[in-house]
């Protein structure tokens, strides 16, 4: 079964699963649903924790004695599995094969890892685990998410903001629910009252919004121009080396001049997305991205991307960030020249 971060503490509060299977890549989230599980299970006497971390040094007999522990004077036990970055091998995934059938009443297993995409939310030992437990995507919600995720937040704090708030701590916290939820907090305790207004947001707070070079990509992929110059400034602001968005952008562009070549042959796009394993939400901007930028379009944008990283690495007095952010208005579709940032 899967539920929602924002849902999980009503689904605690009808009683413990066997198994918490926490993926995603928002640490907040992860690090409040694991609380949430904790609180709950210490309340039901689960009052010993135990910590693996998967890799190739760990030794699973070590997991597997906790769930064997079965004397009358035995605890109850939390055993929380610290999944890799990289998809687990064949020997890891076994492992965990053979934990499932060691599992009582008196367990309760947290598996904490990243993201998962759909070919490992089908693995056998993921479906295993999933029967007798909950599925909880710990993901941070995106531009379009962010304002109702801050909403219910909110309302969860006792705050009331009116909708220019939301969206003000929407702009300034994007990408940082770490800073958001610091931000939540200070307003509480600053106005007793939860009344939130722009006014008392800007004399409250600073900016706190952090993007990655993904969310660059992303927004020149949906050709949204002002935000894509937004996210652009900001990384240039927090000393993103620019080497990195250029490699970031071009293995963005290889790709579509790719679908474009898989396109002309006669390919249709569903199997193209298919072939490059486009998840589902990507596929509807990425269609769109194809019919703005045709092969030629994508192959000038190549040439212009290698010659904003030719002066980086050649000349060392130019000013390659306003060349690249008119390199992003070119690929947004709007070829305007910039003035250099200060």
């Amino acid at each position: 079964m899967r539920v929602y971060p924002e849902q999980l503490t009503q689904r605690l509060s009808q009683g413990l699963c066997q198994t918490y299977l926490l993926f995603g890549n928002e640490p907040l989230l992860k690090q409040e649903s694991i609380q949430s599980i904790l609180d709950e299970s210490a309340k039901q006497g689960f009052d010993e924790k135990h910590r693996f971390t998967i890799d190739n040094q760990l030794n699973w007999q070590d997991v597997y004695d906790c769930c064997q522990a079965l004397s009358l004077f035995a605890s109850r036990q939390v055993l929380i599995l610290t999944f890799p970055e990289n998809p687990l091998t064949t020997t890891q995934a076994n492992a965990l094969k053979e934990l499932a059938p060691l599992l009582h009443q008196d367990v309760v297993v947290v598996f904490d890892g990243p993201r998962l995409n759909k070919k490992q939310e089908s693995a056998q030992w993921f479906t295993l685990f999933q029967k007798n437990g909950l599925y909880v995507p710990c993901n941070t919600p995106d531009g379009r998410q962010l304002p109702r995720f801050i909403e219910n937040r909110c309302h969860s704090l006792s705050l009331k903001p009116d909708h220019e708030s939301v969206m003000l701590l929407a702009q300034w916290h994007e990408g940082n629910l770490l800073a958001l939820a610091q931000s939540l907090m200070k307003l509480q305790l600053l106005y007793p009252d939860g009344e939130l207004t722009l006014v008392r947001l800007q004399d409250a707070l600073s900016r706190n919004n952090h993007f990655t070079p993904f969310q660059l990509t992303d927004a020149l992929i949906e050709g949204k121009a002002k935000r894509a110059i937004r996210i652009l400034r900001q990384l240039e602001a927090e000393g993103v080396e620019i080497t990195i968005l250029l490699r970031v952008i071009q293995k963005e562009l290889v790709q579509l001049c790719k679908m474009q070549e898989y396109g002309a042959s006669g390919m249709g796009l569903s199997k193209i997305f298919d072939h490059f394993r486009v998840w589902q939400n990507r596929r509807a901007p990425l269609t769109a991205a194809l019919h703005r930028l045709p092969l030629p379009a994508l192959m000038q944008l190549l040439r212009s991307l290698a010659d904003i990283e030719t002066m980086v690495k050649t000349d060392f007095d130019s000013k390659p960030w306003p060349a690249l952010a008119e390199f992003c208005l070119n690929m947004c579709g709007h070829s305007v020249q910039l003035s250099p940032v200060n």
